[in-house]
């Protein structure tokens, strides 16, 4: 069962715990620093992959030495990165994010390649011969957005693939344009804040609604520390989250996607599919980087026991 990656892709640099940014040329010892893949495509793929799946991932990245640290992370986690275009006239979309002792995650941050994605970088047949498709970005990758590969979709959908979206952003204009994409996928997982900010409800259930009447069969709203909500047409349901100690929050959302989408190409409902990604979120939580912590399906569950 392979599950395709389709969007974006970013390096983080992530260092903590760290209070401020010191003033002048001043260096403040810090306890850790981690180069991971990152991006709601990217770190997805790595943390499905580590949850046994074989994952193909597609996106644009830098011709650079990002570019290149970024792929050889990827290859090593036994990700397929097949479907990675380089681009010379565009840098590696990267990270710098300082982490608070809290695990808050202010970031630096450039969209380089990402933005340059779209729908000729998806192989003919590809989406179709998946289990699963998930859509990392596509408010950053807005060449996507685009009817040819609305119809890629439509026909893998057709043919038996899942189709999952989550997002990066919280600007307003670009989460607009995401809203295209909602007719043709399956199950949508935004945050509370992107899934408010696309509805003007600040109400998760009431957004969770208004979501679900644009077409995604299931709608799963993160709620970080509260946990999530999952809704469909026959209601909603919410799931705590499980009692870690939390280091850093970042990737949180793309562990859980992965947890979601594993559950779901092991036929479980998806309820039982959000429990895996509420497993796997709190894994990630738990370490720094978006894929700390995570090492097997089992581990994962096991936390659920």
């Amino acid at each position: 069962m392979t599950v395709v990656t389709l969007g974006a892709h970013i390096l983080d640099v992530l260092a903590r715990p760290v209070e401020g940014i010191p003033e002048g040329q001043d260096t403040v010892v810090v306890e850790q620093i981690r180069v991971t893949a990152a991006g709601a495509a990217a770190g997805t793929a790595v943390a499905l992959a580590r949850l046994g799946n074989e994952v193909v991932s597609v996106g644009a990245i830098g011709d650079d030495d990002l570019g290149d640290l970024l792929v050889t992370i990827m290859t090593r986690e036994g990700v397929d990165v097949g479907g990675l275009v380089r681009r010379t006239a565009d840098q590696t979309s990267a990270s710098i994010l300082p982490i608070r002792p809290d695990g808050g995650r202010p970031s630096f941050h450039v969209p380089g390649a990402n933005l340059t994605l779209a729908a000729g970088a998806v192989g003919p047949g590809l989406l179709g011969a998946a289990s699963a498709v998930h859509l990392g970005g596509p408010d950053v990758t807005f060449g996507l957005n685009d009817p040819a590969f609305f119809a890629m979709l439509d026909a893998a959908r057709e043919a038996g693939t899942v189709v999952t979206m989550d997002l990066l952003s919280t600007m307003p204009d670009l989460l607009d344009g995401a809203a295209a994409f909602l007719p043709h996928v399956d199950h949508f997982l935004p945050n509370e804040e992107q899934a408010a900010l696309m509805t003007g409800e600040d109400d998760p259930e009431k957004a969770a609604a208004a979501l679900l009447a644009r077409g995604p069969g299931t709608v799963v709203v993160t709620l970080g520390g509260d946990g999530s909500l999952v809704a469909t047409a026959e209601g909603a349901h919410r799931l705590p989250a499980l009692p870690v100690e939390v280091v850093d929050t970042t990737g949180c959302g793309d562990a859980y996607c992965a947890g979601f989408i594993t559950g779901l190409t092991r036929g479980r409902d998806v309820l039982e599919a959000a429990r895996w990604g509420t497993a796997a979120a709190a894994t990630v939580a738990q370490g720094l980087g978006s894929d700390a912590r995570l090492t097997d399906l089992d581990a994962v569950l096991a936390l659920l026991d």
